[in-house]
């Protein structure tokens, strides 16, 4: 295993990023790869709450599958999977013969992706991206253009099929 690709996708459990997820699954994933989905929780959040404040710089430890698709597991991070992203790793993990887990970070969804790609470390992420059009982007900044353009490994940013007309 320690020849084993680490192949990232960031997810928020949005339909952005479970179109990323499966589309890494589809293109990208092969059999003995490590699938590390990264997910970021905005700032806001009571750390005083269960594990989150053991974890709040560093981020969660790498939680496997069987884990994070235990709701009860999960609610002590503040993260609540949706099952269709559960679905598609489950399913991924068995017919691949994969590695999954997940990787909770809290805070800009921007600087800690980047963090993720040095720290897990990743050899390749995957990021979903919603379609701002030119002002909301100019206002709001694009997560998947910072990644892009800051990443220290190959980024894949897949659009969001409502745009690809």
């Amino acid at each position: 295993m320690a020849g084993a690709r680490r192949l990232g996708v960031a997810v928020d459990f949005s339909p952005y990023s479970i179109e990323a997820l499966q589309w890494t699954v589809d293109n990208v994933v092969k059999e003995g790869d490590h699938l590390i989905l990264v997910t970021v929780r905005p700032e806001g959040w009571n750390y005083e709450d269960g594990e989150i404040q053991l974890w709040k710089d560093q981020g969660s430890p790498l939680i496997p599958l069987a884990e994070f698709s235990d709701p009860a597991v999960m609610k002590r991070y503040g993260v609540k999977p949706d099952p269709q992203t559960i679905d598609i790793v489950s399913e991924a993990a068995k017919q691949k013969d994969i590695v999954v887990v997940i990787k909770i970070y809290w805070g800009d969804a921007r600087e800690k992706l980047c963090e993720a790609i040095d720290h897990v470390p990743l050899d390749y992420l995957t990021v979903g991206n919603r379609g701002l059009g030119k002002i909301k982007r100019a206002i709001m900044g694009s997560v998947s253009n910072y990644v892009v353009n800051n990443a220290t490994c190959p980024v894949t940013v897949v659009k969001h099929a409502e745009h690809q007309h």
